[in-house]
């Protein structure tokens, strides 16, 4: 299969690659299919930051498995030193990372999805990727190295991603908790003027292109 060329966006397929991780060489999608999973970088082992990361994700990973999830880690570290510091945690920390991570001292994963920032060398920025069971990719969040990232907010997406392909309904911001509609969700639009018209003045639309609903 030809290589797919420029950084992957949003929709397309994830590339066709094989991995080393510490749980042993992965085929990616292929490994995953039928599975939404979460592919996340971390700028390097051994870093403060990254390890409270790599700690909630660990303390999360059942949360991610009850919605059919799976998480696999990713810097340009070996996958030794993964293992030692994954190691590290465990012995320190007393937390278990459940989770694959991916060695990639070459780069090439990470060249690849545009995980490496020219101003910060040659470690990873922390990107997020969401991939659906068909191996596309869904979401892509990029924090700098000096910010670390909220773990909760990756779960809300997901399951915001996954209560739009179950319903077909769009997500309002924050939801579960949004300020205005609360845990409501929002019905498509209006797609002709009749539809429009009957829209207009129901108790639960603001008008006819903004009509939500609750969600038993």
């Amino acid at each position: 299969m030809e290589e797919q060329k420029g950084m992957p966006l949003l929709g397309d397929m994830f590339p066709e690659m094989e991995v080393s991780t510490t749980h042993g060489p992965k085929k990616l999608p292929d490994d995953y299919k039928g599975k939404w999973w979460v592919l996340f970088s971390h700028p390097g082992d051994f870093t403060p930051v990254c390890t409270t990361e790599f700690v909630a994700f660990a303390n999360r990973a059942e949360q991610f498995k009850e919605l059919n999830t799976e998480l696999i880690g990713l810097s340009v570290d070996q996958v030794f030193s993964h293992i030692k510091w994954t190691e590290w945690i465990k012995e320190n920390l007393e937390v278990e990372i459940p989770f694959p991570i991916i060695g990639d001292e070459m780069g090439r994963v990470a060249k690849r999805f545009g995980m490496i920032a020219p101003e910060k060398g040659t470690n990873t920025v922390r990107a997020v990727f969401i991939i659906d069971p068909e191996g596309r990719i869904r979401l892509s969040i990029y924090y700098p190295q000096e910010i670390g990232r909220q773990v909760d907010e990756v779960l809300r997406a997901l399951k915001a991603l996954q209560m739009h392909e179950k319903e077909n309904v769009a997500l309002p911001e924050n939801w579960p908790n949004n300020e205005l509609i609360k845990d409501r969700v929002i019905i498509p639009p209006a797609a002709t003027e009749k539809e429009a018209a009957e829209r207009r003045g129901k108790k639960d639309c603001y008008d006819w292109w903004f009509c939500h609903k609750e969600m038993k």
